[in-house]
């Protein structure tokens, strides 16, 4: 029993475009459900991104000396505490150890930075 391609197609569209109509309500109905939602997360998302903790200020002011090859990470000590910065260690000239502190200060997060006991070789 062979069919027509017409008539397959035409079944197919009556199909298609009864589905769409009876699924259009409910597709609305769960967007304006979700988007809600969807802002609540955004904004709490951005609340997370404003809020920098002690600990991530301290990780990325780490790797910030670790990947700068005129400094010399490894011998800077990083703590942070209320996002002021404490270095302490030993660095090569006065000129590594103003850098350090001027690079700890761009780090997003950072109120203050303590060098005090951040030496010097020299």
């Amino acid at each position: 029993m062979k069919q027509p391609i017409k008539h397959v197609a035409s079944a197919t569209m009556t199909a298609t475009a009864l589905s769409l109509l009876l699924a259009g309500p409910v597709l609305a109905d769960t967007r304006t459900a979700v988007q809600p939602t969807m802002l609540a997360a955004s904004e709490a998302m951005n609340a997370t991104e404003d809020a920098v903790t002690d600990t991530w200020i301290t990780s990325k002011v780490k790797s910030t000396f670790l990947a700068d090859n005129e400094l010399s990470g490894i011998d800077i000590s990083v703590e942070t505490n209320k996002g002021v910065v404490t270095l302490s260690g030993v660095v090569a000239s006065d000129a590594e150890r103003d850098l350090a502190v001027a690079k700890a200060k761009e780090i997003k997060g950072v109120t203050a930075v303590a060098a005090e006991a951040l030496k010097t070789a020299d």
